[in-house]
This record gives structure tokens, sequence and C-alpha cells, in this order.
């Protein structure tokens, strides 16, 4: 594992509680209580606006938009495309998740809109629907993906919607992928209770905001989000009962990390080498 990474990480989290960044989130019915949750634990500040009357301004007080299409609306689709102008004329950084993306045309043709004109600066999501931003085949079932795509393949398909898209993609899973296209991230933290329960790739893609929304490079922000993320999921788990307790002690988990945690147990490696050989 790479030392320098995981400096990076742990000073990236320290800046978000000294910064204690404002979150927009622009997200689905599902999710908007644990996420709010998931955004107070990493020590930023969230908020959630979906008025077309009010998004261009919640907006521009904020140091990261989320704009997350779990639950997608004619008038939810507006309302982020007014936010992502607001954060685009504003500096503003954003973060796309394409939530079950290739699952209905409508959902597909919406994810695909806004991750070229949003110009995110990363999309976080699984195979499918990193897939079917780039009109690649692949199964997806309600807003889930359906079967194993190896590793090499997850990294060349990661690379190829960095290219096409010009922005960072992380395509979690198993080995969570980050790319610019060019450099290569792989995050081995993580842990099966996440499959678990509902909206814990959401809680990833705020994981990344809050990351992001300290100013620190996309690609490097985006890694050291997920490896805590997961840091703090393998640290729950090992005392949940089931789900429900997970669930609790995921978010006790988030707010305890600190620099010593960081330090010794995120595993995230520089990869970019490695292209072309087994990995």
């Amino acid at each position: 594992m790479d030392d320098t990474l995981r400096e990076n990480g742990a000073a990236i989290r320290e800046q978000i509680i000294e910064q204690n960044p404002l979150i927009h989130h622009i997200t689905n019915l599902v999710v908007t209580h644990s996420t709010a949750n998931a955004t107070l634990a990493w020590g930023a500040s969230p908020v959630m606006a979906d008025a077309p009357e009010e998004v261009a301004e919640m907006t521009s007080a904020a140091q990261a938009l989320v704009l997350n299409i779990g639950t997608l609306t004619s008038s939810t689709l507006a309302a982020m495309r007014l936010a992502a102008a607001a954060a685009t004329t504003a500096h503003i950084p954003i973060v796309l998740d394409p939530v079950g993306a290739g699952a209905t045309v409508f959902r597909t043709q919406a994810a695909q809109r806004l991750a070229y004109e949003a110009h995110p600066q990363v999309i976080r999501g699984n195979a499918g629907e990193i897939a079917a931003l780039c009109d690649r085949e692949h199964q997806t079932r309600g807003v889930d993906t359906v079967g194993e795509v190896s590793l090499s393949n997850r990294i060349d398909l990661a690379q190829e919607a960095a290219r096409r898209l010009h922005t960072v993609v992380a395509l979690t899973g198993a080995t969570d992928v980050i790319t610019d296209a060019d450099r290569i991230l792989l995050v081995e933290n993580g842990h099966p209770l996440l499959t678990r329960l509902t909206g814990t790739g959401c809680m990833a893609t705020t994981a990344v905001a809050c990351f992001l929304a300290t100013g620190a490079e996309p690609l490097l922000a985006a890694a050291a989000a997920l490896g805590a993320y997961g840091l703090a999921a393998e640290q729950a788990a090992a005392t949940a009962t089931g789900p429900g307790s997970f669930a609790i002690a995921l978010l006790d988990r988030i707010a305890a990390l600190d620099t010593p945690a960081l330090r010794a147990g995120l595993r995230i490696r520089d990869a970019s080498s490695e292209e072309g050989e087994s990995i």
C-alpha cells in the first residue's frame, strides 16, 4: 500500500473537520436521512434542497454539490441542471451518482445528459451504471448491477468512461477503481455488509463530496474518501451482529475515524504502472 496516499487521506479527513464544508444534495427520497447523517459524521454540514426555485441559490452557498438520480423525476432533473449550472459558474465541485443508469431509457438518458452537461469532477457508480454512461451493455436490475465483472475489465471500463466524459470515475465494487483515464488508484477497503443495506452506495458518494469539498484534487479526494468509508465499514462490521447494528455502527465509526486509524488502515495503491499486467 502507498504511504503517501494514506497520509493524503488522513490530511483531507482533518481538513473536513476544520472547514466544516456545506454539502448540497439533490438526492433520492430513500437516502436523504442516511446521507445527511453521514455528512454530519464526516464533519461536514448537509442541506437537501430540490425546488427549482432555490437550488441555484443554495448551491452557490455550498462547497460541493451531489447529484443523485435514485428517485428521478422530470422536476428533479430540471433542478439538477439548474444547480449544476450554478456550481459551474461558482467553481463548486460536483459529484454525480447515476443510480440505476441502464435500467430505463429515461434514467439512462438523464444520467448521460448530466454526465456530459454538468461536467462533474467525479462520477461514482457501480459497473452497470458506468457502462450505461458509455452506452456499453451491462445487465441492471432496478438500481443494482447484476453479475460479476473482473477487476481488469472494471479498470478498462472506468478508464474508458473517464476518457469519454473528461472526469474522474470512481467505479465501486469489491475493489474500488478510481481513475482520470491516466492514473489508476485501487481501494481495497470495505466489507460485504455494505451490500445488505440500502443507500450505502449513496453514502459513498456523500463521502466523496465531503472530501472533494476541501479543495483536494478530485482523483486523490475520491480515493481517500472511498478508502476511509471502507475502513469505517470494516470497523463497524467487527462489532455488528447484522445489518441493523451495522448501520448504527457505521455512522459511529465514520465519526470516530482519526489520523492514526487512517494511517494504519487505509489500503490504497497506485496501479498506474501495473496497466497491462495481471491485477
